[in-house]
């Protein structure tokens, strides 16, 4: 029998019961619908962390503060989790090789008001290169410069989030906002860079570091009479140089820190591109995990067409008996059967992966995250729904091709 005669008969056999074929679908559809979603989801986040990663500067080190516990020989030991602006200048002397800019910063909350509008916004006291490592671009006017640093001028630029969320469509070039009761005159506002996921980077403001020391952060910027720091961005020339310039940091600033070999750091120097794969990591491992909980539900919806297949063989087994007498093998019976369970589960397929089309679509739409359709994703879906159709529609095919002729004529 021709393959296009065993899938009429099938599409009849499925058409006979309507509603016990769209229920048998059901858990194939939610299954591959979930497949195709959430692959699609995972792999748009994984755009979306590098795509944000590189734009927040190329071949960048990070050195950040950080705290440390214990102590050689099981002794308990707090170290002070602090970078200082010395840190910096000892950086900025020249002593690392490979590096074509270093920038500090220091970064608060602090409330931001212009007019009747107000509300807490991050406020980072930089130099003028933190623009070109971290690769802002300026909207419009300008960003700070060397002379607003050594001037301790009172000037300020905005993200693009707060300059909307302040002056709305007017620019606010040449106004005046307060910042902790403190006058600036806002002299830029940057393109939006958008949400790193876990911080928006348009909803900042950015002043003069040696302004914010005198003028803004006072006391809590300092500690043991030094100033302090959050994060020094080190720009590297090449990626080759990376590993090689965190070593040479963290050997001079270990020794900054009067810390010995043994001792642990009480700094971190983040390389973007280990920053990078682990955030990858993450999200490929929630994608996998998530997946995984999708199979279940394609695993489900197999064993329900097995369950209906071999219902559909106890009620067809005078038919089964008739065909096989008068000629039907059975290896016509058994691809028979299998074609009807193939034909629903890449039925169900087929309509789970513009089901999950459709939701990836939604996702995207709502603007959270732009979900990447790949063509394997869907081809691996679809594999799936078949693999899904072969394996569990051969047990009823295999019993409806055995059945005795004279057994399945006499059947009641």
């Amino acid at each position: 029998m021709l393959f296009s005669e065993n899938f009429k008969i099938a599409i009849r056999a499925l058409r006979a019961n309507k509603l016990r074929s769209v229920l048998t679908m059901l858990g194939i559809v939610i299954g591959v619908a979930t497949v195709v979603a959430l692959l699609s989801i995972g792999k748009g986040a994984t755009a979306s962390i590098t795509s944000d990663i590189q734009s927040s500067g190329t071949n960048l080190l990070t050195v950040s503060a950080g705290r440390s516990f214990g102590a050689p020989g099981g002794g308990a030991s707090q170290q002070a989790s602090h970078l200082y602006y010395s840190d910096y200048e000892l950086l900025q002397r020249g002593l690392v090789n490979n590096v074509t800019v270093i920038v500090p910063s220091y970064q608060s909350s602090y409330i931001i008001k212009f007019g009747d509008e107000s509300f807490s916004v991050s406020v980072t006291g930089v130099t003028a290169n933190y623009q070109e490592v971290r690769s802002y671009d300026v909207a419009n006017g300008r960003f700070i410069t060397e002379g607003d640093n050594k001037s301790e001028a009172f000037v300020a630029v905005l993200g693009s989030q707060t300059a909307e969320d302040l002056f709305g469509s007017l620019s606010p070039i040449g106004k005046t906002v307060s910042v902790n009761g403190i006058k600036f005159k806002v002299v830029g506002v940057l393109e939006s860079k958008g949400s790193t996921g876990f911080a928006s980077s348009d909803d900042t403001v950015f002043i003069p570091l040696q302004t914010g020391y005198i003028k803004l952060f006072g006391s809590i910027a300092t500690f043991n009479g030094k100033k302090t720091i959050d994060n020094i961005y080190v720009s590297v020339e090449s990626t080759e140089m990376m590993d090689t310039v965190s070593a040479q940091i963290e050997y001079m600033i270990r020794r900054s820190h009067k810390l010995a070999a043994s001792d642990d750091l009480d700094f971190s120097v983040q390389n973007q591109t280990d920053t990078l794969e682990t955030l990858s990591s993450i999200t490929d491992t929630l994608t996998v995990f998530l997946g995984a909980i999708a199979g279940i539900s394609l695993l489900v919806g197999g064993i329900g067409i097995m369950n209906i297949m071999l219902v559909s063989v106890t009620e067809r087994t005078k038919e089964i008996g008739l065909r096989k007498a008068v000629g039907a093998t059975k290896n016509q019976i058994r691809t028979q059967f299998l074609i009807e369970t193939m034909t629903l589960s890449v039925l169900g397929g087929v309509i789970g992966i513009l089901l999950g089309i459709g939701i990836a679509s939604i996702v995207t739409l709502t603007g959270l995250i732009t979900a990447v359709i790949t063509a394997d994703s869907i081809l691996l879906a679809f594999f799936f729904s078949l693999a899904i159709g072969v394996f569990f529609g051969l047990y009823p095919a295999f019993r409806a091709a055995n059945l005795h002729p004279m057994v399945a004529l006499r059947y009641e």
